[in-house]
């Protein structure tokens, strides 16, 4: 094949080399300092600053291939994957920008230049098309004279004008399309009632090949359109269109974009693990399998690209974007008959297929499939129940002549069996079935405010209202002391708090991790605020109070203050935030790049980090971390601060991760030759001012992200004196020290174990009869099932479990129904089913039936279900209703 998708991509790059463009690397999919957007989801994403004058540009002229997500917010293609051939979540955007260089009439021309020429496209199939009320670009097009008048089509704003998001810079386009003839659609199918043509909805035929952007409005919260100091140009052109129009012309068959050379790697991978399950039948010979094949190779593009951009599954998010992603795929994999995890396979056909053009899936590969695995093993466990119980919803509402299923069921799926509402509906689709949205979310409100209101809130904190062009100054990096004025001023539903910001204040406001600075602020007349929290509103800084003397009046707008910063306070949280700059470094050294700071909070007395990682930290990293953080305390590195332009920060390795709003100029903090970031923070001068650090915790907060608690500096010292106080008592209690202690635990930890060991014995003896205390087995049976019961006394629940397996190889085929007197009042139950009786009788059903008699709940499995009690008076009324349960038809 000529035009290969990696010829294609190296085609656009270097046809605008050639005309002054510099060649850029595609952005990150995490929009960088933008709150408006999850991901990237154009190629302007990462010029959105040029475009608002926010930044200024190294160059006029770019090019690049941006990968881009479409799958939240105004633009999502996520219910469309698979259904059709072109559609996608991921894709890949050729694009090449003019900021505030040249215009429109270029642009027109060099596009068509590249399609017709470079890419040798017939101009007969072309189209073009432009914003009804674009009479300049419509004139370009006339004035070129490469289409007939008739074939530059006008349309409104819903096909050419194009924004990023609801707000933000925007503006009309003109596009170009190619008839890929008639084979290429059925209008019955994809767009009943409406001719094959250009911009119609679902039409097959006539595919987009560009989209030449003209950027020169900023759309505002209002919908106001705002005209830019400088006009641009953005253009676009989804590679895999191109590549499919492409490759059908030169192969003489009507290609989808999953039928182009990328595709067929990725879906040739999943066909391998669709067939080693006996399910062989390959892309292509059944549309119902196909729609399952084109969905997991573009949902493998998105995981492998999030994961490898640091994204890992979670519950907030884009971590949850990329869980929905896995799960969405994972049930695919049931249509195509494929029972365990398979995902990493397709995963490795988008490192094959793509991994020359983007060096990073490649790098992240092991880390990914190990990812993606996890979280399929994870969801695994639930997704055939949930699936079970949607087989067994749709039975009952076809058979009572429904189409919708309820709300409560839905959101029994999302919070039992991890189905997000998406996959739900994804489902229920290929049964006619609609979903009841507005009970799933009603069902979901309900959930939320039960989490507010388990939540405490002091409710003193005041409300201020900012007027336009309120702005403070902070002042607080080499000073702890300021006179300002106050700019604005409110009170809190307590008469004594309030809120106020100054012109100018060296109090920190909470940020990157940081807590707020407190302290007190007092006025020329003696009214003294005290400061019990410092945070950012609306680009000010807010100092939140109690009044200690004066009243409120004494804190309105244009009173004169001195603020004064709790000094110790803020060098000790100063310390703590120097030490998470070094924590960070250390745990790229041992465990790789691909470790970034996932959060923070840094106080006076303590420093927590959270941080992706696939798994535990073992015991032998963590003391190499704890090793070289101390090791870079005692080097004493120079810690300096600067500022610097934005991207010669970047470009001179500064780690960015927070997506912090950054302008022209930032401030580097820069540790030794080891550690150098963007940060907004407070710090120390030398890193031997942090004195010690101290690991005290390793533990997991979310899937992918590890988080680490540690003391340092004095907090280090009493936290190590605490513990040898500890060691002391224990070696007291011992009646031994230092070794002889050990020596000594070891002693009685060997005889603990003796003892449980023989303890254990006289159970399983008294459990299985040979000794006293139990009943025999009571055996009925009932409706040519066998019931058995038994009533244990002290039998512990897992002896109880190895108790029901015997019984129910000894009896073959049966119900077994243990209980257990544990002294107290307390009892244990346990119901066994033989694998052949499930299917009518289910352990879990009985189980919930015969808790509550003894004052208990509890639930399990078909075969095998467990519950706890308070009750033991009633455990032979218990015991005695498993056989009329089972007497039920």
């Amino acid at each position: 094949m000529r035009w290969t998708t990696a010829k294609i991509r190296q085609s656009f790059l270097d046809f605008f080399a050639e005309r002054g463009h510099t060649i850029v690397p595609s952005a990150s999919l995490i929009p960088k300092g933008d709150p408006t957007l999850l991901f990237v989801n154009a190629g302007m994403v990462q010029f959105k600053d040029y475009f608002l004058g926010v930044r200024t540009p190294s160059h006029l002229r770019v090019v690049d291939i941006q990968k881009c997500l479409r799958i939240s917010g105004k633009h999502n293609d996520l219910e469309a994957v698979g259904r059709d051939t072109y559609h996608h979540t991921f894709f890949e955007m050729l694009g090449n920008w003019s900021f505030g260089d040249y215009y429109k009439e270029e642009a027109i021309r060099w596009h068509w230049e590249l399609i017709t020429r470079v890419w040798e496209i017939d101009p007969k199939l072309l189209y073009a098309t432009v914003h009804k009320d674009d009479k300049e670009s419509k004139d370009i097009w006339l004035k070129l004279k490469v289409l007939p008048p008739e074939r530059i089509l006008e349309f409104g704003d819903k096909d050419n004008f194009w924004e990023m998001g609801e707000t933000g810079p925007c503006g009309p386009c003109s596009e170009i399309s190619i008839d890929r003839g008639e084979a290429a659609c059925t209008p019955e199918k994809n767009h009943a009632g409406e001719k094959c043509f250009v911009n119609v909805d679902g039409c097959e035929r006539f595919i987009e090949m560009g989209n030449l952007v003209f950027i020169q409005y900023n759309r505002d919260a209002s919908g106001k359109l705002n005209p830019l100091a400088k006009k641009h140009v953005d253009t676009g052109s989804g590679l895999e269109r191109i590549a499919a129009a492409m490759q059908s012309i030169e192969t003489g068959k009507i290609l989808g974009n999953y039928e182009i050379d990328l595709f067929q790697t990725i879906i040739k991978k999943i066909e391998i693990a669709a067939k080693e399950v006996g399910n062989g039948s390959p892309y292509g010979t059944d549309e119902e399998r196909d729609i399952s094949y084109r969905a997991i190779a573009d949902h493998a593009r998105t995981m492998t690209f999030l994961i490898a951009d640091g994204i890992t599954p979670g519950n907030t998010d884009r971590e949850y974007v990329l869980r929905r992603i896995i799960r969405r795929a994972a049930r695919h994999g049931r249509y195509l008959g494929i029972h365990r995890p398979f995902l990493a396979a397709a995963h490795a056909g988008v490192v094959e297929a793509m991994g020359a053009a983007y060096p990073e899936i490649k790098a992240a590969a092991a880390k990914t499939g190990e990812v993606i695995t996890q979280e399929e093993s994870r969801f695994g466990e639930t997704l055939d129940r949930g699936l079970e119980l949607i087989d067994t919803e749709l039975a009952r509402i076809k058979k009572s002549g429904g189409h919708t299923l309820p709300g409560e069921i839905a959101f029994k799926l999302y919070d039992t069996y991890g189905f997000p509402l998406d996959l739900t509906e994804d489902v229920l689709r290929n049964h006619s079935m609609d979903v009841d949205v507005a009970g799933f979310n009603r069902l979901m409100d309900e959930q939320k405010e039960r989490g507010r209101a388990a939540r405490k809130d002091d409710g003193v904190a005041p409300e201020i209202s900012l007027g336009a062009g309120t702005a403070s100054r902070f002042v607080g990096y080499h000073d702890y002391d300021a006179e300002s004025e106050v700019l604005a001023a409110a009170g809190g539903k307590d008469a004594d708090h309030v809120a106020i910001v100054v012109a100018e204040t060296p109090f920190y406001p909470e940020g990157g991790g940081q807590v707020g600075d407190r302290g007190v602020i007092e006025t020329a007349s003696g009214a003294i605020l005290e400061v019990s929290d410092t945070r950012k509103a609306e680009g000010s800084i807010v100092h939140v109070g109690r009044i200690l003397r004066g009243n409120a009046e004494d804190f309105a707008r244009g009173a004169r203050v001195k603020l004064k910063v709790d000094r110790l306070r803020r060098d000790a949280a100063m310390l703590n935030h120097s030490a998470t700059h070094i924590l960070h470094y250390a745990l790229r050294d041992v465990l790789g790049s691909s470790v970034h700071q996932a959060g923070s909070l840094v106080d006076p007395d303590k420093l927590r980090f959270d941080f992706a990682h696939q798994g535990p930290v073992k015991d032998d990293a963590l003391a190499m971390i704890e090793e070289e953080i101390n090791a870079r305390i005692r080097e004493n590195a120079e810690v300096t601060v600067e500022e610097m332009a934005y991207d010669d920060a970047i470009n001179a390795g500064a780690l960015a991760f927070f997506g912090d709003k950054y302008g022209d100029r930032v401030r580097v903090v820069r540790m030794g030759d080891f550690s150098v970031e963007l940060c907004g923070g407070t710090h120390i001068s030398r890193t031997g001012d942090v004195g010690m650090f101290k690991l005290e915790a390793e533990s997991g907060v979310a899937a992918g992200v590890r988080r680490i608690e540690a003391v340092t500096g004095q907090g280090a010292l009493e936290t190590i004196r605490k513990r040898e106080r500890i060691l002391e008592e224990i070696g007291t209690q011992l009646g031994a020290r230092d070794g002889a202690a050990i020596e000594r635990l070891e002693k009685l930890l060997a005889r603990e174990k003796e003892l449980e060991k023989k303890l254990r014995a006289m159970e399983q003896k008294l459990a299985t009869g040979a000794g006293g205390g139990s009943s025999e087995e009571n055996v009925r049976d009932v409706g040519g099932v066998k019931v058995v019961t038994r009533k244990l006394d002290g039998v512990d629940p897992r002896t109880m479990r190895e108790m029901a397996d015997r019984m129910r190889q000894k009896h073959g085929s049966a119900v077994v129904a243990l209980g257990s007197d544990l002294g107290d009042g307390k009892v244990a139950l346990l119901v066994a089913v033989t694998p052949d009786l499930t299917a009518k009788i289910k352990a879990g059903d009985i189980i919930k039936n015969i808790a509550p008699i003894v004052g208990g709940t509890g639930g399990g499995r078909p075969d095998l279900a467990q519950a706890g009690g308070r009750d033991a008076s009633k455990l032979d009324e218990a015991l005695a209703k498993v056989a009329k349960i089972c007497e039920q038809p």
